[in-house]
Parts: C-alpha cells; structure tokens; sequence
C-alpha cells in the first residue's frame, strides 16, 4: 500500500503497482485504439469508391464495438487465461471486480530456468489495464480483415462472422504465441503480433475475400479513393497509432520500449522511401496511394521484432518491407491465377500476410541476442548471431505455418457456416447503388441541404470525388492493376 497525504495507506496504489508502467500501458492502449477509432475508420471510408464509404467505415466501427464485448464476455481468457488445449485458453468473463483490480498475470507464461527458478508473466499494473490494451490488438486485426472485402459483403454476414472470427481464430492465435501456448514455450517471437494479428489478419482476409466472391465487374475495374487527403489523415493515426502498439509491447515503460518506438518509425519511414522509388521508377511518378501501402508494409514488417534488432537492422527491415511486397503486389499478383481471381479489395494479403511473414522470418534472422534477454524468458538469438539462431529461424517457420492453415481452415469453416443463414455476398442491385440502398445513408450530401444526386436532375458528374479514370498505379483500373491497397 501506500501512504496518502495524510499519512493513512491508500487502497488505489497496493505494493505491486508501478504508477508510470501503468500510465504507459494506458496511453499505448489509447494510441492502439486510435488506429482502428478514427484511423482506419477515416482511412476505409476515403480510400473506397464513394458510393462504399459509409459502409466501409461502418464495418470498421461496427468491429470496434462487438470484439469489446465479445472480449471481456468470454475472449480474454481464451487468449490470456487458464490452458484448454495447448493452442487455446478457456474461456470466462473478465468482468468480477476482483479480478480486474487485482495484478495483472498470464497464468500460462509461467517458464522454469536452467537453475530451476521459475518466472511469471506479471505487469506492474492491473489486470483491467492489460484487458483493455489486448482488446485494442483483437479490434484492429478484425478491422484489417475487413480491408479485404469491403464493397461487397453482406453487412449482416459481416455481423455474424466478427465475434465467430474472434473466438475460433484469434484467440488461438494470440494463446499460441502470447498467452503460454505451445509456440510460446516453443520460444517463436512475435514480439507485437506480426503473426498474431498481421499474418493472420492477412490470410484469413484472402480466404473470406474467396468465399465471399469479387465486387462488381465495374468495381474492380474502376475503384479510386473518394478522398485522398482524408485517407493520408487516417494513415497518420495509424503511423502515429503504432508507436503504442511496439511500444506497449513489453508491458512497461522501459528501455525495451523506447528501442521498440525508434525501430518502428525508422523502419516504416525506410519503406515508405523505398516504396515510393519503386514507383517513381517503374511508373514515372511517386503515388501517394504507394507511399501509403510502404508506410503500412514497414510497420507490418517490424512489429514482430520491434525491440529485439538493433536499429541498423530497422532500416534493412524497412529496405525489404518497401520491396518484397511491393513486388508481390506490382509484379507478382499479375502473373498467379488464384490472386487474379480472389478479389482482394484493399490488397490485405500483400500489405500484411507477405510484411508480416518477411517480419516473423527476419526476426528469426536479426533478433540481437542482448535485446533478446532484456525482454525474453529464454536465451535467444538470430541466425546472424550464430549459436542457436538457425534453429530460432526453423522455429519462425514452423509457426508461420501454423498460423497459415488455421486462418485458411478456421476462416473457411466460419464462412461456410454463416453462409447456411446469410448470403455472403451483397444482393446485385445493392452492389450497383451501394452505401444508400445497404444504409439509407450516403457519405457525401452534393445539393442543396442534403439533397441526393440526381442524374436526371442534376446532370452527369465525372470528376468529383474522383470518379474519372485513375493514373495512380495503385488504383483499380490503371496500368492492369486490379487492386489499391
């Protein structure tokens, strides 16, 4: 306890609290929060078609709220709480009093030393504050998930598929790697979730964007952003956003931390560079769409080994990050039959499945080993280091595999099964009008006091808002690209 002004022992501050871990974690979690709320929220409405931006935007906050829920109902525990299977927690509520005012703990993560003691994870802080700030990772995953089929999924079907997604998917995701599962006492690093949230998020995106089915033809073929300074507004939350999402990756405010920060924006900016020279050079002019897409590869790519590479490696990490999946994304996509026909609509798979792998793989190659043991419960090292680092890269492996083919099965199956009770795809006559016949709403009010476009009345608009032909590379219809992010 500890003593008030007054000299009496205050309830609200026990032994075990650590006043700034635990002012730290509550604004990494603000920070997190504010990337999905406003940020991606502002980010899907404006990079869509404008007759998709409301319903963009509402998928996004619409995922916000129901993960909350589902979280603190059933899904924390199934992520962070006792063991069920060496893949998954049991599931219970994370709603008693006492259990929330009480230390946080990962009763899983327990790990025994070469000299037989035993450590536990234990932040500083209580177990309400580390709730709140893993709900922020469960949130964004489901949101970056949506990137995939904006435009055309059923809002019902989408309804129905968050908190089943978050349930039979995520949640063994994040026991497996973080919460004491196989891979975590296997000793695979995720040091952020580059595979809890980015790879995962990632596959299970190309695999509902599959079941799901395209947009319209005209859609795919002619899909600018309706918003391109809005859409930069929601990218900076994002940026800005991450620096709590590495940064509150360690559970305190220590010097891991500060590394994780400095990592993540030097190796975001080096990709956003590297990127936007790619297209400078190959298209004759810098996209502000790609400066977008290398911002978002560069964070992906980092995340999982944040504050385990020295800075040096940051910016190799960031030279890969603006290069590899701008390949799969340019070059690539075009030449493989199944990335043609899935119909990708934000480009989810590249910006996170193929940054967040690159990420997961070059940890195991990169992890500083004097990094390693400030943050880690076991020695480890990158195959650069030597020593056991090649068997830490098999293990990078092994895990993205895993990771892999529960998303594509756990996906499928969820899928399949709405699917019996909900059409997944849109009605053909919403398809063609959008936000108006799916909400009643439409993003933009063009005449009078919220008067709706007329064609017959008001004549035909082609340039506002961006409907004309695109130039960008990166957006449908241009140069043979069938994507934009």
């Amino acid at each position: 306890m500890e003593a008030s002004a007054y000299g009496q022992v205050s309830p609200v501050a026990p032994s075990w609290l650590n006043k700034g871990d635990n002012a730290w974690q509550m604004i990494a979690s603000i920070l997190v929060a504010t990337q999905s709320m406003p940020g991606l929220v502002i980010l899907y409405a404006s990079i869509v078609k404008k007759k998709w931006a409301v319903n963009s935007a509402f998928m996004a906050l619409y995922a916000f709220a129901a993960v909350l829920l589902c979280w603190v109902l059933l899904c924390y525990r199934m992520a962070f709480g006792d063991e069920l299977l060496p893949f998954w927690g049991k599931g219970a509520p994370a709603l008693g009093q006492k259990y929330l005012i009480a230390q946080a703990r990962i009763p899983e993560s327990t790990h025994t030393h070469e000299d037989g003691t035993r450590e536990t994870v234990e932040p500083f802080y209580p177990m309400a504050t580390l709730v709140y700030f893993q709900f922020t990772f469960a949130a964004i995953t489901l949101i970056l998930l949506a990137g995939s089929v904006l435009g055309r999924m059923n809002i019902k079907a989408w309804m129905a598929f968050v908190p089943l997604w978050l349930i039979f998917s995520y949640t063994v995701g994040a026991f497996s790697l973080w919460g004491g599962g196989f891979l975590y006492h296997w000793g695979v690093i995720d040091y952020s979730g580059g595979y809890v949230i980015h790879l995962s998020s990632g596959i299970a995106g190309l695999t509902a964007a599959y079941w799901v089915g395209p947009r319209l033809k005209s859609d795919r073929e002619r899909f600018p952003p309706n918003n391109v300074l809005l859409m930069l507004a929601g990218a900076g939350l994002l940026w800005m956003g991450w620096s709590g999402f590495n940064g509150g990756a360690p559970y305190a405010a220590n010097i891991d931390a500060s590394m994780a920060m400095l990592n993540t924006n030097v190796c975001a900016a080096t990709s956003l560079l590297v990127w936007t020279s790619l297209d400078a050079v190959c298209f004759g002019k810098p996209s502000v769409i790609g400066a977008v897409q290398g911002m978002m590869t560069g964070l992906v790519c980092i995340t999982p080994g944040a504050g385990l590479v020295q800075s040096w490696a940051a910016i190799v990490m960031g030279i890969l990050s603006g290069s590899i999946p701008w390949v799969s994304m340019m070059i690539l996509h075009k030449k493989f039959a199944l990335l043609q026909k899935v119909d990708d609509t934000l480009g989810v798979f590249h910006t996170h499945a193929v940054a967040g792998l690159l990420g997961g793989l070059l940890t195991g190659l990169l992890a500083e080993p004097e990094l390693c043991d400030l943050i880690l419960q076991v020695n480890t090292r990158g195959a650069f280091y030597g020593g056991n680092g090649g068997l830490q890269l098999l293990k990078q492996m092994v895990a993205a595999l895993f990771v892999i083919g529960w998303n594509i099965v756990s996906t499928t199956l969820i899928l399949l099964f709405i699917r019996l009770f909900i059409p997944l795809r849109m009605p053909e006559e919403q398809l063609a009008i959008g936000d108006d016949a799916v909400h009643g709403e439409e993003a933009y009010a063009l005449w009078g006091d919220g008067e709706k476009y007329d064609p017959s009345k008001h004549g035909r608009i082609t340039s506002l808002f961006g409907e004309e032909t695109p130039k960008s590379p990166h957006v449908s219809g241009a140069r043979g690209v069938t994507i934009n992010l």
